[in-house]
């Protein structure tokens, strides 16, 4: 995190025995002013789980209030939690795999299930996916959004947002402010960019109607102090946000090169993370890794043959680049 967010967070301790009610209150004017919507179309979140979590359960209870079923549809492989959220609550969620050409969402696979449901149907897009790191044609994607019939709605994940350089790309929040629909949520995190995992801290973006209603499903005083100064700290810390972001890209170039040095494809990247090919058992790659005190990440099934490896500091992927590089050597991938 910023020496700015830190140094915010140390000097909240003297007031940390009061509610945060001014500082939450200062987050959702600057996440409104930076999203150009209205502070009423802004719900804080302990993380963009939490928000997440609201949309599950705000859709489940209007489909009890109206007495029709509730259904989530979401992309296989894809972030997991609007999955474990609808399971907890017993809500049908429904798993499309992604294309097997080029591991993109198919939508028409995910509509038809929509259609074949009488019902309301929740889809859950992380945009770009996780763990793929690869974004949703935006023509595509905004069509369909726009076609959509009254009871079907779209949670739009963009954590990884902020990280994208496909020119293609427009976030949903656009769409938000034009009112293309209704439907429309949209979820956000600092854990990515803003380095505040720790702090739990994101937001929803949609229309003044539907944060009214998931504001029903909150939490009371959800956001604690410490993550609200750190984010306030952060959001007008230019130059961390631009180095936090120079540096992620440096990595990813580091990586991408060894990666192309060693013939081993990998999915065009716009998140903080590159999806790539192993030549070999992924476990045993994994367990490799670990021993050489690296920690990458798990094989997202029903995709074989791949890793999500998490983009560190420049100096941090150079050691990665070496192990890797000895692998090769060895025959290990």
């Amino acid at each position: 995190m910023s020496d700015a967010a830190k140094q915010a967070v140390i000097d909240s301790l003297d007031i940390s025995f009061r509610y945060p009610d001014d500082q939450r209150a200062a987050l959702i004017t600057k996440v409104a002013e930076i999203n150009g919507v209205a502070e009423s179309q802004i719900s804080l979140g302990s993380g963009s789980s939490e928000n997440i979590r609201t949309v599950v359960q705000m859709l489940q209870n209007q489909a009890l209030v109206a007495g029709e079923k509730f259904q989530v549809i979401v992309p296989h492989p894809t972030f997991a939690y609007a999955e474990l959220y609808a399971t907890s609550i017993d809500v049908p969620v429904v798993k499309v795999p992604l294309t097997t050409e080029n591991y993109a969402f198919d939508l028409q696979s995910m509509q038809k299930v929509a259609d074949d449901f009488d019902g309301i149907s929740l889809f859950y897009l992380c945009n770009p996916n996780n763990p793929t790191s690869i974004i949703t044609d935006t023509v595509n994607l905004k069509e369909w959004v726009g076609n959509a019939t009254s009871n079907h709605y779209f949670l739009l994940d963009e954590a990884y947002s902020e990280y994208v350089t496909d020119p293609s790309f427009e976030s949903g929040v656009a769409w938000i402010r034009e009112e293309y629909s209704e439907n429309i949520v949209v979820v956000r995190t600092f854990s990515k960019l803003c380095a505040l995992a720790g702090m739990r801290v994101g937001y929803a973006v949609a229309s003044p109607q539907t944060i009214g209603k998931l504001e029903a499903f909150i939490s009371i005083d959800n956001t604690n102090l410490a993550g609200a100064v750190a984010a306030l700290a952060t959001l007008d810390d230019e130059g961390f946000l631009a180095l936090s972001l120079r540096t992620a890209n440096q990595s990813r170039q580091l990586v991408e090169q060894a990666l192309d040095e060693l013939g081993l494809r990998y999915l065009p990247s716009q998140a903080s993370f590159i999806f790539h090919e192993i030549q070999g058992d992924v476990q045993t790659y994994i367990d490799r890794m670990h021993e050489h005190g690296i920690a990458v990440g798990r094989e997202f099934a029903p995709i074989t043959g791949f890793n999500r490896l998490t983009l560190g500091r420049p100096d941090e992927m150079a050691v990665f680049v070496q192990v890797l590089k000895s692998f090769r050597e060895k025959g290990w991938v």
